[in-house]
């Protein structure tokens, strides 16, 4: 009898990667499927990045790589954020990563003994809750609901710190509302993170870039906690780079190192060709990012618009990232036309996908019931079809 280890047993399967494939599928089938539950850039990546690529090749840069990668790339990323945040990152505190999910499962699996606690403000990221089960530790999550604006207080993370907390793992701009910590927020949170040394803080910025505040402040930026800061960053999202699986984690040279140590043991360094082009986005013209952010921005107005437009949606204007979370148990207890009730967010996106054709997510996944993410990385005239078949299939329900 084949045996499966208990901690695939009990590690949950991603819901937004479980949602996209049954669209594909349905897609498949012939229906006309618009998937909001993916949180992938519609765009292409731009034309330079991809020459840099090609370039690459040309020049055979097709052998192994560094495990932590190759040094150019890793200079060219401190360079970068060191000009942006004004930090002094030398390329030794930088491991790059297949994916910035692989960056910040490697600095968890890492730093995490287990029995140690993860404070984790929901509604949060799929992964990390599995992530830091895999780890062995035990995830404490926060909540912060809309009212909120979907982030935690100074006395709620004080309140969720014992003597077991070992990390915070903090995310902003947020996936899936698109929340985004000011500077003030913030540092009410540094302020109660002063006084335990021994807390890592775990900050994800892989939106950052994709920002309607006018302004960005990292964890990395504030002396008093800075020497126990890691930076989980890549070009996913920023550059539309999705397939090119780069991410990074910038911090201690001590966990650098030991981030090294277990990647080389279990996929070594990433491809060569990626790491290529990855630099030649951190060196060539950010122009591609703002036209890029101008867009999503345009799509945020105008789906904070539409949900505003429909009857029962509570919703909170998203500052940053592509993601909107509406409040959507004024839905719960009612019944669709064939007389099934819905009873939860889960219930709701499953009725969406059938009788609107429109692929959600529910906010259990993220920690927070009562939610659905939608993802608004595609066209205008897609999310307009798409509000108006949520609308639609919401007035059907009695």
């Amino acid at each position: 009898m084949i045996q499966i280890s208990q901690r695939i047993q009990q590690m949950a399967a991603s819901a937004t990667l479980a949602m996209s494939a049954r669209s594909a599928q349905l897609r498949a089938e012939g229906i006309d499927i618009i998937n909001l539950s993916v949180g992938e850039p519609d765009f292409h990546t731009p034309d330079h990045i991809k020459a840099a690529a090609r370039k690459a090749i040309d020049e055979n840069y097709t052998f192994y790589t560094p495990v932590p990668g190759y040094m150019s790339l890793r200079k060219a990323i401190a360079d970068y954020f060191n000009r942006l945040d004004s930090l002094t990152l030398a390329p030794e505190q930088i491991v790059v990563s297949t994916g910035a999910k692989q960056a910040l499962c490697n600095v968890v699996l890492a730093t995490i003994n287990p029995g140690d606690e993860v404070i984790i403000p929901t509604p949060a990221w799929v992964s990390y809750v599995e992530m830091v089960k895999l780890a062995g530790g035990k995830p404490v999550t926060v909540p912060a609901p809309i009212e909120q604006d979907f982030k935690i207080t100074p006395a709620q993370l004080r309140d969720a710190i014992t003597p077991r907390t070992r990390m915070l793992l903090l995310c902003s701009p947020s996936n899936p509302s698109g929340s985004v910590y000011s500077r003030d927020e913030l540092k009410g949170l540094v302020d109660v993170l002063a006084q335990y040394p021994d807390i890592l803080v775990v900050s994800d910025e892989i939106y950052r870039h994709i920002n309607y505040t006018g302004a960005y402040t990292s964890m990395a930026t504030f002396g008093e906690i800075a020497d126990r800061v890691v930076v989980i960053n890549g070009v996913s999202k920023a550059y539309a780079m999705t397939g090119w699986r780069i991410g990074f984690m910038a911090g201690p040279l001590e966990i650098a190192k030991a981030v090294t140590k277990l990647q080389g043991q279990y996929t070594s360094g990433t491809s060569s060709i990626a790491q290529k082009a990855a630099e030649a986005a951190y060196t060539g013209s950010q122009q591609c990012v703002e036209d890029m952010r101008v867009a999503f921005e345009r799509r945020r107005d105008l789906v904070y618009r539409l949900a505003c437009g429909i009857p029962g949606l509570k919703v909170s204007r998203p500052q940053g990232a592509f993601y909107l979370f509406p409040e959507v148990s004024a839905y719960f207890g009612k019944h669709t036309p064939e007389g099934n009730e819905i009873a939860d967010a889960g219930d709701l996106a499953m009725y969406l996908l059938s009788e609107a054709h429109v692929a959600t997510v529910a906010g259990d996944a993220f920690g927070l019931p009562g939610y659905l993410r939608l993802s608004y990385a595609t066209s205008d005239e897609q999310l307009t079809e798409a509000f108006r078949r949520i609308a639609a299939a919401l007035a059907a329900l009695a």
